[in-house]
């Protein structure tokens, strides 16, 4: 028996036998009225209780609904949180105690495990107890398993000026092949925030992509101590958005050759016939996705058979131009062989063939749609603007021309919401959009932050992670999704660490897959001051934008004091508000307690974000103005050069009413400038912009960084060759 007492209450709890579990209920109240009622409530069957951790028994006692109607809803919270903590230092697994949202962890074990080890030693809690403690309502979610679920994108038109919270941005300085560990650095300060320092914290991150997860950098739901669980279902394939994003824009793709095949094999006549074929009463009927165009095109009359030739003609032919279509096929793999592709070889095909490529999936502008919309509405209208290309007489033709514009929001009703996961800490993690800052916008989406934000309230905080470096994970942050979203952030986190620093002091290149060299794992304060450089542009630039900076040293265990000195004082130097050393890593959040507290200064200190700005205007500047500014402002370029391919295309776009949208640039993660050998802080370089594409859905054009590929290949050894299964435990191995 376990007596637990509660202020005016007595909680006798006791497991009789084998043939059930049953628990006593006393409650002793003071009142002249009532009297003292035992209250006896049947429980599960003991069979099924005993193939319970702990904590899943707990909390299926605590929401039994057959308390006797004396017992109010305020005090079966109450007895549910005193059922809870009398279990919660209880854990089924031994590396270390998974304790409930927002407690601390116990049992850390030393060494730290690999990833996987700990995530899988860890026993998480059912998601809807998470989501109860978030106060978000069985209607607003979708369990997805027992650990994840899909929260209502409606939610995030909850968030007012009002009741907002904090918005921290996490980004880095300019990474090694081997990541600094933001993701690792995301978490960890939700957990500080959220386990240690009593706060109501929420993590906004990207969902994982394939290619990286099988090939050099692994997945993304941080590590050590500091992460997202269960990892495996995080990593591979989480709730299917990205799968869904893959479908629809491979719908869109189909839909362009097939259209073009029709057009080309079909008369006007034929091609009106097959479009608007009659029902059994001989009408011919406008299907919903036709409207659209109908409306652009000026045709007013709602039976078709009342068109004249010329409208008939109008409306069925798009002539797309298939030199200038310009939409491509994408799968979430690193598959270096699609980047370049022939299609159409087919006899069946009758010669049409064109070439043509695959993107990675998360570099698509679906995903970019899905990224920046702030509704299932915006996110309708926006795919029917997405462009696939042009026709022989110089028009964009986009989804709405296509007819495809309901399917495609059809494929992507779930994607919209975001996934709700937990931390090892047990806080709040929600999953949304995708990686790739170097190509793709790189950020967590507009409508996960709205919800966080509403979520935590006035005094919560919501900690977002923007990828790779500050120069263009974090720029597109505030030029593109602060642009859309209106929301402005109240301290940036930037992650660096003494090996990155190395290498852009002149250490030796870092290779994934290859032993680090010495110059890595002994102390060199001059190298590390070198490499400052590079951290010091980083916080140079993140400040242009009126954002306050810490600096979170993410400590690996071969560095050393000095070396730390060296980095605190270079940022200090160059502006940052606070910088902290942290080892969320080997202790989860108790590792970044520093970095929590100095985040939750500088947020009460910049509480009104009175100083931030957008990077640049619009509607004033000219495409080649805009990539100009950003490869002088922030990468400290001397000049810029386009190519006579980018130069076509940014005359074409600025034809077509495209020329005030601002731009993402794809270029590579490994330096400021083109070339990923230039390390630190290059400056007076010239940036070459071999191409531009246009993704007027997502409401942004993409200046190529000389020949810049859009889906990455695998290496000599990718990280596949570690993962297995138990087929015994049913157990992932080797994930990272």
């Amino acid at each position: 028996e376990l007596i637990l007492t509660q202020t005016r209450r007595h909680l006798l709890l006791s497991l009789r036998g084998s043939c059930g579990l049953y628990i006593y209920i006393y409650i002793y109240t003071r009142t002249h009225t009532q009297q003292q009622q035992p209250a006896r409530v049947p429980l599960l069957p003991f069979s099924v209780v005993r193939r319970m951790s702990a904590q899943q028994a707990v909390f299926k006692i605590a929401k039994i609904s057959s308390y006797p109607k004396s017992f109010s809803s305020s005090s079966t919270r109450r007895v549910s949180g005193v059922l809870r903590r009398s279990f919660s230092s209880v854990t089924t697994k031994a590396t270390a105690s998974m304790s409930l949202p927002g407690k601390k962890l116990e049992n850390i074990v030393k060494p730290v495990p690999s990833d996987i080890e700990v995530a899988q030693a860890a026993t998480p809690l059912r998601i809807s107890h998470v989501l109860e403690q978030c106060k978000i309502s069985m209607e607003e979610y979708e369990p997805y398993g027992h650990y994840k679920a899909k929260i209502s994108d409606k939610i995030s038109k909850k968030m007012t000026e009002e009741n907002k919270g904090h918005y921290v941005v996490v980004a880095g300085i300019t990474p090694t092949p081997l990541g600094e560990g933001k993701s690792t650095t995301t978490i960890g300060l939700v957990q500080a925030l959220g386990a240690h320092l009593e706060k109501f914290a929420v993590a906004c991150i990207r969902q994982p992509s394939m290619g990286p997860t099988f090939g050099i950098k692994g997945g993304a739901a941080g590590g050590g101590y500091s992460q997202v669980i269960p990892m495996e279902e995080m990593n591979m394939h989480l709730t299917g958005d990205i799968h869904a994003i893959g479908i629809a824009t491979n719908l869109i793709a189909a839909a362009v050759d097939t259209r073009m095949f029709h057009e080309n094999t079909q008369s006007d006549e034929a091609l009106f016939k097959r479009l608007f074929p009659p029902n059994k009463k001989g009408e011919r009927k406008i299907a919903r996705n036709m409207t659209r165009r109908l409306k652009r095109l000026g045709i007013e009359k709602t039976n078709p058979d009342e068109w004249s030739e010329k409208e008939r003609s109008k409306f069925v032919r798009l002539d797309l131009d298939a030199d200038k279509v310009t939409w491509r096929r994408v799968v979430d793999m690193n598959d270096r062989f699609l980047r370049q592709i022939t299609i159409g070889e087919s006899p069946t095909e009758k010669g049409q063939m064109r070439q043509t490529g695959f993107d990675i999936t998360v570099a698509s502008e679906v995903m970019a749609v899905l990224a920046m919309c702030t509704s299932l509405e915006d996110m309708d209208e926006r795919f029917g603007k997405m462009i696939v290309g042009t026709s022989k007489s110089g028009e964009a033709v986009n989804c709405d021309d296509l007819g495809v514009t309901g399917a495609v929001t059809a494929l992507m009703l779930e994607a919209i919401k975001p996934t709700m996961m937990q931390t090892l800490e047990g806080t709040p993690v929600l999953i949304h959009a995708g990686p790739f800052a170097n190509i793709a916008t790189g950020n967590s989406s507009v409508i996960a932050d709205k919800i966080a934000l509403s979520m935590v309230g006035k005094d919560g905080f919501v900690v977002t992670e923007a990828g790779f470096g500050a120069d263009i994970g974090l720029e597109k942050f505030v030029n593109l999704k602060c642009r859309s979203s209106g929301l402005k952030p109240n301290c940036a986190v930037i992650v660096a660490t003494v090996r990155a620093l190395k290498c852009h002091g002149g250490g030796p290149a870092v290779q994934a897959g290859k032993p680090l060299d010495f110059a890595y794992l002994e102390e060199n304060v001059n190298m590390v001051k070198d490499g400052c450089s590079n951290l010091t542009r980083h916080i140079e630039n993140t400040r242009s934008f009126g954002i306050p900076v810490v600096i979170a040293i993410n400590a690996f265990p071969t560095d050393t004091p000095a070396e730390h000195e060296a980095i605190r004082q270079a940022a200090l130097a160059a502006g940052a508000s606070a910088v902290e050393i942290c080892t969320h890593h080997a202790e989860g959040g108790l590792g970044a307690t520093e970095l929590g507290k100095a985040v939750t200064r500088v947020c009460e200190e910049n509480a009104s974000a009175s100083e931030f700005k957008l990077g640049y205007s619009t509607e004033d500047m000219s495409i080649e103005e805009k990539v100009e500014h950003i490869a002088k402002e922030y990468y400290r370029a001397g000049g810029v050069e386009f190519s006579e391919q980018a130069k076509e295309k940014i005359a074409l776009f600025t034809e077509q009413g495209f020329g005030h949208l601002p731009v993402c640039m794809a270029k590579t993660q490994y330096s400021f400038s083109h070339d990923a050998n230039m390390k630190g802080a290059p400056a007076g370089f010239t940036l070459p912009i071999g191409d531009l594409r246009l993704s007027a859905g997502a409401g942004f054009l993409v200046p190529l960084v000389g020949a810049f590929p859009t889906i990455p290949g695998l290496p000599t050894r990718p990280a596949y060759y570690e993962i297995s299964v138990d087929t015994e435990t049913e157990q992932i191995m080797g994930l990272s």
